[in-house]
């Protein structure tokens, strides 16, 4: 077999046996053997392949550690070569494009592009361009508008269940898939039940493959195994390992319609905003930090800046929310820790003076958090974009389970602004003249 003169093998290595690989590999030139190195079909599981068929997107729910990185950065090097036109990479954040997608990972498309066909990465300009004159530029889910205007052949979406704003994001860039004669879009994520992903499924030009963690378990350290056991079976773990999409908690206190249905883009100006903090018990554990605002009853939920690290990390975090949001109060858990809190937070800000309220959780967790939990049933609590991870604390926690952070800061900045409105205790009308375009007047 001379693979080095084009005649790559059409069969995997799964399909062989030890042995045969061993002979395989055995009586390889070296110039074989490099062009097999970066043979993507010879190494890939099945489900880890383009499906076949007329498809615009190829949903890719899969569980952590399957190999959705490597599935897209493949996929992405493959539609270079065919030279589809111009690919969009769109991640969480750019930072995220950059870091996961394209440099550092072992699955990135730098470590996955055979020196052949390596593309020059131009960081200042977001630009990936391959030898052959194909182009990727990178986006952000957090910044939704830089995808209004450009047009693309291909798109690569990593971790879309993560995005603050989804759903404008998957709008325009399905908006801008008008080059060439076969756009298409992979989407890799661990799913989440939320709008978007719901409707990707459902959709007659999607097709989805699903996978678990287990099937790349010969690949990943062998003490991830006992890593993941102490999930296996839990809800955390159908989601995070086997990849389901999965309905509501009947006994969490709260409802993902009832975030979903209220979730906004823009938010008029507020009589008070607060930043709730819920301090983390160690020196390394998550510091939940979530912004909140009010006006006339009706609360937004403006940002959730939790930080994991030491308390001088936590401190700059809740600083820095509190100053970019313009907010009015810090309320700060004080049950661990005593006044440490607000030492902490007085230290980082230098004598700047910020506002600090010390609450303290003399009812239990349950008891604080079910009158916010009846803002959210009643319509009176929106989203300013999508929160991933707190939202998923929201509707996964029971009453009775350990206390999950960013819920925690939720509660107390909410309850804080609950405690001085007034009292009126009445939802009303956001007022229309007031609505302000979100992306203009917070930098996003």
């Amino acid at each position: 077999m001379r693979i080095g003169s084009g005649a790559l093998p059409n069969f995997s290595a799964a399909s062989l046996t030890r042995a045969q690989r061993a002979a395989l590999l055995a009586n390889l030139s070296r110039s074989d053997a490099r062009a097999l190195l970066y043979h993507w079909p010879f190494w890939a599981r099945a489900d880890q392949l383009e499906p076949a068929g007329d498809w615009l997107v190829w949903q890719l729910l899969a569980g952590r550690g399957f190999g959705k990185t490597r599935t897209g950065a493949e996929w992405v090097i493959e539609r270079a070569k065919q030279e589809k036109g111009p690919i969009a990479l769109v991640g969480q954040t750019k930072a995220d494009v950059r870091d996961t997608m394209i440099e550092l990972g072992d699955s990135s498309i730098l470590k996955c592009s055979p020196p052949w066909f390596y593309p020059s990465y131009e960081p200042s300009k977001r630009r990936l361009t391959w030898p052959n004159g194909q182009v990727a530029m990178i986006y952000s889910g957090d910044e939704p508008g830089q995808l209004r205007g450009p047009q693309h052949g291909s798109a690569w979406v990593d971790e879309l269940a993560k995005f603050k704003y989804p759903d404008d994001t998957w709008s325009n860039l399905e908006f801008g898939l008008r080059v060439g004669d076969d756009p298409r879009v992979v989407s890799s994520t661990t799913p989440r039940p939320i709008k978007i992903i719901k409707q990707l499924v459902a959709d007659p030009d999607t097709v989805v493959t699903r996978g678990a963690t287990y099937a790349n378990l010969s690949n990943l350290a062998p003490i991830y195994r006992r890593i993941i056991r102490k999930y296996e079976g839990t809800r955390l773990g159908r989601q995070e390992l086997n990849a389901e999409i999965l309905d509501d908690n009947p006994n969490a206190l709260w409802r993902r319609d009832w975030i979903e249905d209220q979730r906004v883009g823009v938010f008029p100006d507020l009589w008070r905003v607060a930043v709730g903090v819920d301090p983390s018990g160690g020196s390394t554990g998550t510091c939940g930090i979530v912004v909140a605002g009010q006006r006339d009853g009706v609360y937004f939920v403006l940002d959730d800046a939790s930080v994991a690290g030491s308390s001088a990390e936590w401190g700059l975090g809740v600083v820095a929310a509190y100053s970019k949001q313009m907010a009015d109060v810090i309320a700060g858990e004080v049950n661990f820790g005593g006044d440490m809190v607000e030492r902490v937070i007085r230290t980082v800000d230098g004598g700047k003076n910020v506002a600090f309220k010390m609450v303290r959780a003399s009812r239990g967790k349950e008891v604080r958090a079910e009158p916010v939990s009846a803002l959210y049933q009643q319509g009176r609590v929106h989203h300013v974009g999508a929160f991933p991870e707190l939202e998923d604390q929201l509707c996964e926690w029971e009453p009775g389970q350990p206390s999950p952070d960013r819920l925690d800061a939720l509660v107390w900045a909410i309850t804080e602004l609950m405690e001085t409105d007034g009292g009126s205790g009445e939802s009303h009308e956001l007022p229309p003249e007031k609505v302000i375009d979100l992306e203009a007047t917070r930098g996003w």
